[in-house]
C-alpha cells in the first residue's frame, strides 16, 4: 500500500449495521504481506440470492472464469477474497487454485463449492497458493460475525490508501431494508463491465433475475463511468448478495415502487462507492468530474468524456492546476466521435474558457487558474449537436503514481 493517505480519506466512516443473513471475518494467511490481513471470508444464508458484473478483460483472473461460470445458478452460500495476488495469467494452476481453494470454503462452512464465490487481487501472473488458505480457513470459520464490515474492507486492500465502505436504506413493501458494501481500488481502473473489487449485500429479498439487471444498471453509471489511468483489469468484479432475511415481499419486478425504492439505494450506493475508488486513486490529488452534452448520443457524450478523462495530458494538467483548455479541445477532437469545432464551448467550474471554436471574449486565467487549485473540479464540454449527455469521474495524475507502479512488484 502507498505510505501517503489520499487527502480525500475520510475523518470518520459510516457506522455498518450488521446484515441479516451475512456473517464475516478476516485472517492474515501471508499471501503477499506481512503483519496485515489479507483474506475476507465471508457467509451467506441458505436461499441468498447472487449477481454480479465481472471484468471484459479478454485476460481474465481464474477467480472471474469461476464466478462467471456459478453466477447462473443465482445462489450463493460464501464468498472468499484475497489480496496481495491477482491469481491471473496463472494458466493450470490458477484453475486448480480456485478449485482447491473452494472445497477448503466448502469444508470449513460445509457449504457446496457451487455456491461459494472467489475473487483475487494483486499481482498479475504469480502462481496463487490456495494452501495458504487451509491454514487460517477453520480458525476464521469460527469467527464470523455479522459486524466487521471496515475490516473486511482493509483486508482486500492493495495500494489503497484507505478502506471504502457505504451503507443505505430503503422502504420495501412497509419494510426497511439495509444494504452495505464495500470495495477496494486505486490503479489499473478503468471498469469495463482495476484492480477493482466491490461486493453489497443486502438483507431484502430480490429475485435473481432481477437483482442482476439492478446491478447491470447501477454498475453502468457507477464503477462502468470511472476511470483512474485507463487501464482495465483482469480481475474486476461487483458481486451482490440479497439474503432475503428482512422479510419483504420478494422483489421480483423492475417496475413497482417497491423496486424503484430498492433501486435508488442501491444506485446511490453504488456511486458512492465509484467516487471512493477515484478519490483513492494512486497518487491523487484532485477528484475530477467530466460533464459531456449536446452530443449525437449518450453513448458518443460516453466516448468523448472518456477520451477527456483518460488523456495523459489531460490529467498531468489537472495535476500542475495548469487551465489548459487545449488538450480539452485536443481529447474531444481525437474520440472518433462527432464533433464541430465551431460549435464547441468548454467550462472549467463555472468559468466558460472557450465557445464557438475559440477562446471565450471574457476568459480570464485568474478565474479559471482558481477553478484548479480545488481539490475538486468539473469540467463541462457542450458539443453544440444534440441532447447527448454523459458523466465519468477521474483524477489527476501526478508523480507518485509513476513511483507507485514503477515499483509495485517488489
Amino acid at each position: 500500500m502507498s505510505e501517503a493517505v489520499s487527502p480525500f480519506a475520510p475523518d470518520s466512516y459510516p457506522a455498518m449495521p450488521a446484515i441479516a443473513g451475512v456473517t464475516m471475518a478476516t485472517a492474515q494467511a501471508g499471501i503477499k504481506y506481512a503483519g496485515r490481513t489479507d483474506v475476507l471470508l465471508m457467509r451467506f444464508a441458505e436461499g441468498t440470492s447472487v449477481a454480479g458484473v465481472l471484468t471484459r478483460s479478454k485476460c481474465p483472473s481464474a477467480a472471474v472464469d469461476w464466478c462467471r461460470e456459478r453466477l447462473s445458478g443465482g445462489k450463493a452460500q460464501a464468498l472468499l477474497v484475497n489480496s496481495g495476488n491477482a491469481n491471473a495469467f496463472t494458466g493450470k494452476k490458477g484453475r486448480e487454485a480456485v478449485s482447491v481453494s473452494a472445497d477448503l470454503v466448502g469444508d470449513a462452512l460445509s457449504v457446496p463449492t457451487g455456491e461459494v464465490f472467489l475473487a483475487s487481487t494483486g499481482v498479475i501472473g504469480e502462481p496463487l497458493d490456495p494452501f495458504k488458505f487451509d491454514g487460517v480457513l477453520g480458525e476464521t470459520a469460527t469467527r464470523l460475525e455479522g459486524a466487521g464490515w471496515l475490516d473486511a474492507a482493509r483486508a482486500i486492500m492493495t495500494t489503497d490508501t484507505y478502506p471504502k465502505v457505504a451503507t443505505r436504506t430503503a422502504t420495501v413493501g412497509g419494510t426497511t431494508v439495509t444494504l452495505n458494501g464495500i470495495a477496494k481500488g486505486a490503479g489499473m481502473i478503468a471498469p469495463d463491465m482495476a484492480t477493482m473489487l466491490s461486493f453489497i449485500a443486502t438483507d431484502a429479498a430480490v429475485a435473481p433475475e432481477v437483482l442482476t439487471r439492478f446491478l447491470k444498471a447501477g454498475v453502468n453509471g457507477s464503477f462502468n463511468a470511472i476511470t483512474i489511468d485507463s487501464d482495465t483489469s483482469t480481475s474486476d468484479t461487483v458481486l451482490l448478495f440479497a439474503t432475503g432475511e428482512a422479510g419483504n415481499p420478494e422483489i421480483a419486478s423492475d417496475v413497482s415502487d417497491d423496486a424503484r425504492s430498492f433501486r435508488a439505494a442501491l444506485d446511490d450506493l453504488l456511486l458512492d462507492l465509484a467516487h471512493q475508488v477515484v478519490k483513492d486513486g494512486e497518487g491523487a490529488r484532485k477528484f475530477v468530474e467530466i460533464t459531456v452534452e449536446g452530443a449525437d448520443s449518450d453513448g458518443s457524450a460516453r466516448v468523448i468524456a472518456r477520451s477527456i478523462a483518460d488523456s495523459p495530458l489531460v490529467k498531468t494538467a489537472i495535476a500542475g492546476e495548469d487551465a489548459n483548455w487545449g488538450r480539452i479541445v485536443m481529447a474531444v477532437g481525437k474520440a472518433g466521435e462527432p464533433a464541430e469545432r465551431d460549435r464547441l464551448a468548454i467550462w472549467f467550474g463555472d468559468v466558460r474558457v472557450a465557445v464557438e471554436g475559440e477562446r471565450d471574449p471574457g476568459y480570464s486565467e485568474a478565474a479559471a487558474s482558481q477553478v484548479m487549485k480545488e481539490p475538486e473540479i468539473r469540467i463541462r464540454v457542450d458539443l453544440g449537436l444534440g441532447r447527448g449527455t454523459a458523466t465519468v469521474w477521474t483524477c489527476d495524475l501526478t508523480k507518485e503514481y509513476v513511483a507507485i507502479n514503477g515499483d509495485y512488484r517488489s
